[in-house]
């Protein structure tokens, strides 16, 4: 499995080592920031994207909006994953699988 984590403050991979998840099997790469973010996700294509929403320079809502308007084939599972609850129904409202407070991304049932 690929991941793809937009995230500025966290370490997604340490996060979810843990919260006990296995990553052995799991390519994961996080970028601290959001520049060229159309270019990063179509070099990568992730399985899982994880999107921060107060992420710069672009926020999370802003990427997924873009991404879901582009051409660039859309992830299997993309995760809101911002400490705020609003941040993460926006981006429910508008086409993410999952949302969820970000130190509880080890609980998603992606990772079974």
């Amino acid at each position: 499995m690929k991941v793809l984590a937009f995230e500025d403050t966290v370490d997604i991979e340490a996060l979810l080592i843990s919260g006990g998840v296995d990553t052995s099997q799991i390519e994961i790469k996080q970028f601290w920031d959001s520049n060229n973010f159309l270019n990063r996700i179509s070099e990568f294509k992730p399985d899982v994207l994880m999107l921060d929403h107060f992420m710069p320079p672009t926020k999370g809502l802003e990427v997924l909006r873009t991404l879901l308007k582009s051409e660039i084939v859309r992830p299997k599972v993309i995760v809101a994953m911002s400490s705020a609850s609003m941040a993460n129904k926006a981006m429910l409202k508008e086409g993410a699988n999952y949302g969820i407070v970000k130190f509880k991304i080890s609980e998603l049932e992606i990772w079974n």
